[in-house]
């Protein structure tokens, strides 16, 4: 009988050799922090735009996701001084959260309904880009039902026609539209809160606009010592970062590091990949409010550089 020989040096381990007694050098990674920090405009609602860039200056961080309640009722002219002032201060709005009221769910299953939505979004999409937003953070669905009573098959028919308006206006804009995964509701997972869900937007709606936004917090309460498994869904997607704390059991916007959330996992995650944008802070500070001191943000900043330091030690 004839017989296979193998390559024992491509089937076995390196070994490295040393001398006894010698003990062995802990190896750090290779790889390290390839982002800057940006906070929540939705944080920051009850402060004008210069205080908000003092305290993005003070804290250390990039600048700020933006968010429709700090641009309502400005002209297109205005929103783009609005950018360029941030701009001159070295601050940027990298991403910009669209609307995610009620009002605004791409799902619908009512066709009036989501075709308002539609337009709504598109709106944003417009304005954002106005401030020098290239990325839009967006709710699949506004529905509190679990996705198991209706078909997740149902919610992508919806959702497909959404990004059929949605996607080509992107391409059109030099945008991306980013899905962000969600937390569960009382009637369990709802739709875009499982990592599967992603998988499958991935395979129907393959577009070169279409992206991923990992919510820490949402994950840990979906899927507690396996919310990693949304970073292998979102792949080479994943092109935004929510990063908020919780206790497993609520969206509670705690501080990164005040809860149970993984920092180690996702930090090395994002670091073997090289991600190059900005992650979003999405809480307040750990400290009295609602005020927050620029001190208190600039501690938020330095925890959260700690916590980098300690994942990739």
């Amino acid at each position: 009988m004839k017989t296979t020989r193998i390559n024992q040096a491509a089937s076995q381990p390196t070994r490295v050799s040393r001398r006894p007694g010698q003990t062995t050098k802990k190896v750090k990674p290779r790889w390290g922090k390839t982002w800057t920090w940006s906070v929540s405009g939705y944080m920051l609602d009850r402060r004008s735009h210069e205080e908000i860039r003092e305290i993005c200056l003070g804290a250390g961080l990039a600048g700020i996701e933006g968010a429709p309640p700090l641009f309502e009722g400005r002209s297109d002219l205005q929103l783009k001084a609005i950018g360029a002032q941030y701009r001159a201060a070295g601050l940027d709005i990298p991403t910009f959260h669209l609307p995610f009221a009620a009002e605004d769910d791409l799902s619908s299953f009512y066709e009036t309904a989501r075709k308002k939505a539609v337009d709504h979004v598109r709106h944003w999409m417009e304005r954002s880009l106005c401030l020098g937003a290239t990325i839009g953070i967006q709710h699949a669905s506004t529905s509190r039902h679990g996705v198991d009573a209706d078909g997740l098959d149902t919610y992508l028919r919806q959702l497909g026609k959404s990004l059929g308006v949605l996607l080509p206006l992107a391409d059109s804009l030099s945008y991306t539209l980013a899905i962000e995964n969600l937390p569960p509701a009382g009637e369990g997972d709802r739709f875009m809160g499982r990592p599967e869900h992603f998988e499958r937007v991935q395979k129907e709606f393959a577009h070169p606009r279409l992206g991923f936004c990992l919510d820490t917090g949402h994950a840990l309460m979906s899927r507690r010592e396996h919310a990693d498994a949304f970073i292998d869904a979102m792949s080479s997607r994943l092109v935004a970062f929510h990063l908020a704390d919780n206790a497993g059991d609520r969206d509670s916007h705690l501080a990164p590091g005040r809860g149970l959330v993984d920092w180690k996992k996702i930090f090395r995650r994002a670091a073997e990949v090289g991600y190059p944008g900005c992650m979003c802070i999405e809480t307040p500070p750990f400290a009295p409010g609602p005020d927050y001191a620029i001190e208190a943000w600039r501690q938020m900043v330095l925890d959260a550089d700690a916590l980098v330091a300690q994942a990739l030690e």
